[in-house]
């Protein structure tokens, strides 16, 4: 053996004797022996230090699938590696915190001097702010973490990042703080909820936050208007929005459909379709911040008249002039129509210019004026409908969902009947990821500043630490109004509308992960349950919360004549849809804790912002938080996650502890895991117990989810990204779970996601309902066939929804 193999022998061993801690258990001498030896054939003779580096982490990726434990030693040694571009990353542990706290102030220095850093933050004490970095928190950072946060979210000079992970949550929480009349005290405030993974701002946030450009806000929606300035006038400004990392969602609802008549030119319009495509087209020509592909979302009134098209425009086939595969599309849907599917009625579709304020109403309003429009046209009084049977409109919208993923159904009457600004407008579309319901015009962009609290950090002793939660909301809240007077407005209506009503989206993320913590199955009844009492505990402490900094620092500008003002809380609407739709909601709306105190508090100091709570995606914030996205179920017990940062294996840490617990867990398990796509439900060794509790996205009934939403959702003041998992290929099931989202009162979902065909014999669901074919992934590829192999022949691979704006 040459003395340069046995140096790097020597090295493997030492990096991963290292980085083994706290893991001796499974990283025993055999493991490490086998890992340096992995590394020795995979380098040659003379590669450096960070080549060996490289290989170790390859290496201990390769084998995540045998133990969570490996890739905690893949974090660690990754983390080693990025650190030695800072100071020895061999140094005692007291000599390493002295250097790290030195590399944080440098950091910030460099950034001043460079010009990317705002003035101010030169004001704070770095020395103190260096004192309260909490260096070994970084152990709190998976290996997908440590990689996304290198590769796209450190402040970079000249292409280098300058940031290590403490340093990072800390210049975010500076940039937060910056107009804190204590900002150093908040600074540490901020930063110790966010380095502690209790609370994770949105990505805008925490790629600008402290710059000199600091466009921290997540969601943008915009109207446009019927008119050709209007509608090159929003490309421009949606392009700005996209460059500053916003994502954005379009409601084209107010242009006239093809075939309506241009008085000024006297010719026939094209419709909406036309334009679409080249938002479409400025869509993909923005890289958002450098770092992710630019996003948007088209929503069209399902009246409209060019709606049978705008379905289509997701489609591989037919004319590529009239498709938008890089733009995502929405379906916004009165209660109306739903009624006339239920009674096989008809529907009639209308072209915006001749029924110009229907798009402007919502419920029974909306019903007479929409039967009025019928009549009118019965009687010749329109120049421009057609009447089809709303079944086969509504089997045609299901039909393209399938086949494309899109176009997603979000509901219109609960968005503003539920909405606590009915007073100033009308709630006209979502967002990018249908979570966010605020009102737009011609005049004001709205624009929502997000983050989520981290459920999983807040579970203990077999229950929700509510004083954890209270404390942390509080500060999240805070937070995220800071965001509303620091930003950075691409545009003026941007600014116009969010400094007049001030609306944040307070979200929480780690829902399933905390019920495995408690050991409760995601498709339990305690599991509904408990999404409503913490949906509650949210809910109260963010309205409180927000009231309370009206106290400090004013009420929102268009406070008066709100619901708030009209002492109308999110729990009060549900009572309010049921009336505008002549129908009961199957929902019951408990109050568990003192609203009272909050009614009384809202009453007299008033609210700092419009709206405080809405659910994200979150993707790529719960990655860094190292827990469960959002409110969905884990989506498999073992797969791939693909994502712009690259490929990962992910294991359920706590399916492994339990089958650990059970005497289970070894390579023959793996294997079966693997064998499964990593379900556990046809391995009849596990016990039912631990099958029942780790069950996969599609191993629970998808309407079961709805009603874990719709139970959260009565708290909620906006809404939530519902993705909807469905483990079937029958038309009729899925028509009953979108049926079931609308009777629960749901204001919007999300993607719909299904499975491989590959997958036939090899996972069913213990649901006599659900027991046929699973299929592919009814996402982006728009393919017709029903049916592609999966992406790995090994691990089952899901790839994370191109919206990052709300994560």
């Amino acid at each position: 053996m040459s003395e340069s193999t046995t140096s790097q022998r020597e090295t493997a061993r030492s990096l991963v004797e290292r980085a083994r801690t706290g893991h001796e258990d499974v990283l025993d001498a055999d493991a490490v022996a086998e890992l340096a030896a992995a590394v020795e054939r995979n380098v040659y003779a003379t590669a450096d230090e960070a080549e060996l580096y490289d290989a170790v982490v390859d290496a201990a990726t390769a084998r995540i699938e045998r133990d969570p434990a490996y890739e905690r030693l893949a974090a660690r040694v990754a983390r080693r590696r990025y650190e030695r571009s800072f100071f020895d990353p061999t140094l005692a542990d007291e000599a390493r915190d002295d250097a790290y706290r030195r590399a944080f102030r440098e950091g910030i220095e460099r950034g001043l001097d460079a010009g990317r850093l705002d003035d101010r933050m030169a004001e704070y004490d770095l020395d103190a702010l260096s004192g309260a970095l909490r260096p070994e928190r970084d152990d709190e950072l998976g290996y997908v973490a440590i990689e996304t946060l290198v590769q796209r979210y450190f402040l970079r000079v000249e292409d280098e990042p300058i940031e290590l992970p403490q340093a990072f949550w800390m210049r975010v929480a500076m940039g937060l703080a910056l107009q804190e009349n204590d900002r150093g005290a908040r600074a540490v405030e901020f930063y110790d909820a966010m380095s502690r993974l209790l609370f994770v701002p949105s990505t805008p946030t925490l790629f600008h936050a402290g710059t000199t450009h600091p466009q921290l806000s997540s969601c943008y929606l915009t109207t446009v208007a019927d008119d050709l300035d209007g509608i090159f006038e929003r490309y421009g400004e949606h392009a700005r929005l996209s460059k500053w990392s916003g994502g954005i969602g379009t409601d084209w609802t107010n242009v006239r459909a093809a075939g309506a008549r241009i008085e000024s030119t006297g010719v026939e319009s094209t419709g909406v379709v036309p334009f679409l495509k080249i938002s479409n087209d400025v869509t993909a020509a923005i890289n958002r911040s450098g770092k992710r592909r630019g996003a948007a979302c088209a929503y069209l009134a399902c009246w409209h008249l060019d709606f049978p098209a705008f379905l289509d425009l997701r489609r591989n086939t037919g004319d590529e002039r009239r498709r938008t595969h890089d733009m995502n599309t929405a379906a916004w849907v009165p209660d109306l129509f739903v009624k006339r599917v239920a009674e096989g009625g008809e529907w009639t579709l209308f072209s915006p210019d001749e029924v110009p304020d229907l798009h402007g109403l919502y419920g029974r309003e909306f019903e007479a004026r929409y039967e009025e429009y019928e009549r009118r046209a019965e009687a010749g009084d329109l120049d421009l409908y057609e009447r089809v049977d709303a079944e086969d409109l509504w089997r045609t919208m299901l039909t393209r969902l399938f086949e494309t993923g899109h176009p997603w159904l979000t509901f219109k009457d609960p968005c503003n009947v539920r909405s606590p600004q009915d007073h100033a407008g009308v709630v006209n579309s979502s967002n990018l990821c249908t979570e966010i319901t605020l009102n737009t015009s011609e005049d004001e962009t709205a624009v929502c500043n997000l983050g989520s609290v981290n459920l999983a950090r807040h579970v203990g002793d077999d229950r929700l630490d509510r004083e954890r939660v209270a404390d942390t909301v509080a500060t999240a809240t805070r937070m995220l109004d800071d965001v509303v007077d620091l930003n950075f407005y691409p545009s003026e209506n941007a600014e116009r509308s969010n400094l007049r009503h001030r609306p944040v989206g307070l979200g929480v993320m780690g829902f399933h992960e905390a019920l495995l913590e408690l050991g409760v199955p995601m498709a339990s009844e305690r599991a509904a349950d408990l999404a409503d009492e913490w949906g509650e505990v949210v809910a109260y402490h963010a309205i409180l919360g927000s009231s309370r900094l009206a106290r400090e620092r004013g009420a929102y500008e268009s406070f008066e004549g709100s619901k708030w003002d009209r002492g109308v809380l999110p729990q009060d609407t549900v009572a309010l849809l049921a009336e505008e739709r002549g129908r009961e909601i199957p929902l019951s709306v408990e109050e568990r804790l003192d609203w009272d105190a909050v009614r009384e508090h809202v009453a007299s100091h008033g609210m700092r912002n419009s709206n405080v709570t809405a659910v994200a995606p979150t993707a790529t914030i719960s990655t860094i938080a190292g827990t469960t996205p959002s409110v969905e179920p884990i989506y498999s017990n073992l797969y791939v996650k693909s994502n712009m940062s690259g490929e990962f294996t992910i294991v359920n840490e706590h399916l492994v502890a339990d089958l650990k617990a059970a005497g289970l867990w070894d390579a023959e398990m793996v294997d079966r895991l693997k064998y499964r796509d990593g379900s556990v439900q046809e391995i009849d060794d596990v016990p039912a117990e631990i099958r029942e509790r780790h069950r996969g996205a599609f191993e629970i009934d998808p309407r079961h989810l709805l009603r874990l939403t719709a139970r959260r959702g009565i708290w909620i003041d906006q809404s939530q990204s519902h993705n909807v998992f469905f483990p079937s290929t029958d038309g009729r099931r899925l028509a009953d779970v979108y049926r079931t989202a609308w009777e629960l009162g749901l204001k919007t979902t999300y993607y719909l996601r299904t499975l491989g065909a590959s997958q036939i014999e090899k996972t069913t669901l213990d649901m006599d309902e659900y027991d046929d074919t699973q299929f592919r992934d009814g996402g982006d590829d728009g393919s017709d066939s029903g049916a592609d192999a999966p992406e790995s022949a090994d691990l089952p691979s899901v790839e994370d929804p191109t919206c990052e704006s709300c994560q």
